[in-house]
């Protein structure tokens, strides 16, 4: 589409493609060059300042002599003294150069847009995520500034329809909160609702950011699953844009939350996929198999110690030879609870003293523990495993949340033995089936509801080119992730 001559008339019709009015880091400065109507449209947090305000000021003291006749081939040969400058008169073309961080200069009365090279992306300052880091890929991650961060993502998806929709939270703290979506793929209905929850939010200040924002936009409850994802990489946030996702940034924090999820989506690590698809499948596989040894192995354990006599004689060797001076059931509680105030103290560990911490911890829990009779080998080696399958979970919300049902778990079978352990885990199976993203989004698709398709692509790394559709659960504009085969001339 080309440009028109009338800057009322382009604005409107970038408008209604960039989502200027709509996205607040997608910016319309009006001036005046040479007495007519002018607009410079950027990208907040691409644009380097000094630049913009340089170009600013070169033009705005422009007079109509200046500019009369042949205003754009003036202004491109003797006055802006930029090197990386060029012209277009097709829109598209502006979208894209607006999109990959350039400066368009519209100017009334003319049918050609100005474009300047002005870009600046934001470098490798932020660190890699401590809690996601890859052997391979991309070591950017977010940071505590909004713009910076909206940038990141603009960087990896160049679509007019990403729309980035500000809002502010907080009576007080007036904390800026940004919705972000794929304008024609996103489902419509999710983001009517999370904006209307947000609206609804009546409250003096996010005190600690995106999580306080989570526990006002899921209401209030003791389950403790995650129903947001958080992330602090840009591509993973824009792999779930892409599927369909929304994301909440709130201003002053480096995590993302991206929502609705299932349960499934905090088994997935960014590691799978800058791998070879069938190593990202077996790691994909041995992380859930972590998962569950996380949950099931100290109480299932202690439920064949309790039924030694009962089991066959290839399972005889699982039982302590050994009792100790502590009851087994004792053993496991007090083990949780050491593991618990290790990592509680490692928290507030300065980084020197860390190592120090690890080896009187494992002394502790180990070693001089056996020996004085506090535990048996076999205890310490199971609740060992069970939390080396926490550390592997990629999700620490997700750990944790597996790590209460463990305990309770224990209690249970501590208490009531057989009968206590089969309660407490048809209990765990409630929760998660009863469990809703955003209060209708099933925590259990694609498996229940069931999924053929979708649970095998879950539970494999499949190479990208075989995912033709999107998560269905979250009921996209646009079902198919492959753009559609360019037809061939006759």
């Amino acid at each position: 589409m080309k440009l028109s001559k009338k800057i009322s008339e382009n604005l409107e019709v970038l408008d209604k493609s960039l989502g200027i009015s709509k996205s607040f880091d997608i910016v319309n400065r009006e001036v005046k060059i040479g007495g007519r109507a002018a607009s410079l449209i950027f990208i907040d947090g691409f644009a380097k300042d000094d630049i913009m305000l340089f170009i600013q000021e070169t033009l705005q003291s422009l007079e109509r002599e200046d500019i009369n006749p042949n205003t754009i081939e003036k202004l491109m040969t003797e006055k802006i003294t930029y090197l990386e400058v060029e012209t277009t008169e097709d829109t598209k073309q502006v979208e894209l150069m607006v999109l990959s961080g350039a400066l368009a200069i519209l100017i009334d009365k003319e049918d050609k847009a100005i474009i300047l090279d002005v870009r600046t992306y934001p470098a490798r300052g932020p660190e890699e995520p401590e809690l996601e880091k890859v052997t391979r890929g991309s070591r950017d991650g977010f940071t505590e500034t909004l713009v910076f961060n909206t940038a990141l993502i603009r960087r990896r998806i160049r679509d007019p329809n990403l729309r980035f929709e500000i809002t502010r939270v907080g009576k007080r703290s007036a904390t800026d909160v940004v919705i972000g979506y794929i304008e024609d793929i996103a489902n419509p209905k999710l983001i009517e609702d999370l904006k209307r929850k947000i609206d609804k939010i009546n409250t003096d200040a996010l005190e600690m950011a995106e999580k306080t924002l989570e526990e006002f936009i899921l209401g209030k409850n003791w389950n403790p699953l995650p129903q947001a994802r958080y992330t602090e990489r840009p591509d993973v946030t824009a792999a779930h844009l892409l599927e369909g996702h929304i994301i909440i940034i709130v201003d002053t924090s480096p995590s993302v939350m991206i929502v609705p999820v299932t349960m499934f989506h905090f088994t997935q690590h960014a590691q799978d996929y800058y791998q070879n698809p069938a190593v990202g499948t077996y790691f994909r596989w041995i992380r859930i198999l972590g998962i569950i040894f996380s949950l099931i192995v100290p109480p299932l354990w202690l439920l064949l110690v309790y039924y030694k006599g009962s089991t066959p004689d290839f399972l005889k060797f699982l039982g302590p030879k050994e009792t100790g001076e502590i009851p087994i059931f004792l053993q496991f509680i007090v083990l949780e609870l050491g593991i618990d105030l290790l990592r509680i103290a490692s928290i507030h560990t300065p980084n020197v003293l860390s190592t120090s911490l690890g080896i009187i911890g494992g002394l502790i829990l180990s070693e001089f523990a056996v020996k004085v009779g506090w535990f048996v080998p076999e205890t310490v080696l199971y609740m060992a495993v069970a939390t080396l399958g926490m550390f592997a979970t990629p999700s620490i919300e997700f750990s944790m949340a597996l790590r209460l049902f463990r305990l309770i778990l224990l209690i249970s079978t501590g208490l009531f033995k057989i009968y206590g352990f089969l309660m407490a885990l048809i209990f765990i199976c409630i929760v998660f089936i009863t469990t809703k993203s955003l209060g209708y989004i099933r925590y259990t698709w694609p498996l229940i509801p069931f999924n053929g398709k979708a649970l095998a692509t879950v539970l494999t790394r499949k190479p990208i080119p075989e995912v033709k559709n999107r998560p269905g659960f979250l009921k996209p504009i646009d079902k198919n992730a492959a753009p559609p085969d360019e037809e061939t001339p006759s």
